[in-house]
C-alpha cells in the first residue's frame, strides 16, 4: 500500500468513525486508536497521538456551537480543566515510558469501562434544584441553562468527588489518546448532579483543552506523524459534522447498540493483543 492509498484509507475510516461517534455521543476518537493498531498495524503511541489531534479538532467545532447558545458552563469547565489538565500531562508522561503491551491492555480495560458507563441510566433531573455544594457557591460554579421558557438555574453538588473523577479522566485521556468523555459525563452528570445538556456541552469544551495539554508531550517525544495526523483529524472532523446533520433522522438507539457491541469486541482484542494472544 503506497502512502496516498494509505492516507485515503485512513481518512475514509476516520470519516466513518466520526459519523458514528457523533451520532451515539462518544466521539470518533475512542475507536481511532484501536482501528489504527488492529487494522493498520500502527504503533500504539503514534495511534494515540493521531487520536488526540482528532479529539482537539472535533471538540473545537462542537464547543463553538454550544457556547453560542449559552449551554456550556465556562466557569465550571475551566475549574474542572485544572484537574483534567494535570491528569492529562501525567498520563502523557506515563505513555512515553510504558511498553506498548501494557498500553494495549489498559486501553482495552478503559474501553470496557466506557461501555459500562455509557449503559448506565441517566438520573432524572430534580424538578427543583437541590442545594449546591459550598465549594460550588464559593467558586461561583452554579449556572443556568436555556429552555423554551427561558433560562433555568441548576445546582452543582459534590465538587470534590467530581474533581477527583475528572483527574482520572484527564489521566486516561493523556495516557490513551482519547477524549474520555464518558468519564467526564460520569463526573458531572451522575456525581455533581449537573443537567445532561449542560454536561454534554461543557464536556465537549473540556475534551479539547485536556487533549491539547497532553498532545505537546506526544509531539516532543516524536509520536505525532503528519502522515497519520492529517487524514485522521480531517476525517473525524468531517464525520462529526455529517453525524450532526444525520442525527434527526438516524436510528440512534440501534446505532448505539451496534457501536457498543463493536467497542466491546475491540476492547477484548486490545486486551488479548497486549497479553500476547491473537484472536
Amino acid at each position: 500500500m503506497n502512502e496516498l492509498t494509505f492516507s485515503l484509507a485512513l481518512a475514509a475510516v476516520s470519516l466513518l468513525a466520526g459519523i458514528v461517534g457523533s451520532l451515539i455521543g462518544l466521539g470518533g476518537g475512542v475507536i481511532i486508536t484501536p482501528l489504527l493498531v488492529l487494522g493498520f498495524g500502527v504503533d500504539i503511541r503514534y495511534a494515540m497521538g493521531a487520536s488526540l489531534t482528532s479529539v482537539i479538532a472535533t471538540s473545537s467545532g462542537a464547543a463553538a456551537a454550544y457556547l453560542r447558545d449559552g449551554t456550556s458552563n465556562m466557569r465550571l469547565g475551566l475549574f474542572l480543566c485544572v484537574a483534567t489538565t494535570l491528569g492529562a500531562v501525567a498520563g502523557a508522561s506515563l505513555a512515553a515510558v510504558l511498553n506498548p503491551s501494557t498500553l494495549a491492555v489498559v486501553f482495552g480495560l478503559a474501553l470496557m469501562a466506557t461501555v459500562v458507563i455509557s449503559l448506565r441510566p441517566k438520573p432524572a433531573e430534580a424538578a427543583v434544584p437541590l442545594a449546591s455544594d459550598p465549594f460550588a457557591i464559593r467558586f461561583r460554579l452554579v449556572g443556568d441553562q436555556p429552555t423554551p421558557g427561558g433560562r433555568v438555574p441548576y445546582s452543582v453538588r459534590h465538587v470534590v468527588p467530581g474533581f477527583a473523577v475528572m483527574s482520572v479522566a484527564g489521566l486516561l485521556s493523556g495516557l490513551l489518546g482519547i477524549g474520555s468523555g464518558a468519564f467526564k459525563v460520569l463526573a458531572m452528570d451522575q456525581i455533581m448532579g449537573i443537567p445532561f445538556k449542560v454536561t454534554t456541552a461543557t464536556s465537549n469544551f473540556m475534551i479539547g483543552v485536556t487533549a491539547a495539554a497532553s498532545v505537546g508531550i506526544y509531539l516532543k517525544r516524536g509520536y505525532l506523524d503528519p502522515v497519520l495526523v492529517a487524514p485522521v483529524a480531517l476525517g473525524v472532523l468531517a464525520g462529526a459534522f455529517i453525524g450532526a446533520r444525520l442525527l434527526p433522522v438516524a436510528p440512534v438507539k440501534v446505532l448505539r447498540l451496534v457501536f457498543l457491541i463493536a467497542v466491546t469486541a475491540i476492547s477484548l482484542q486490545m486486551i488479548f493483543r497486549g497479553l500476547g494472544f491473537k484472536l
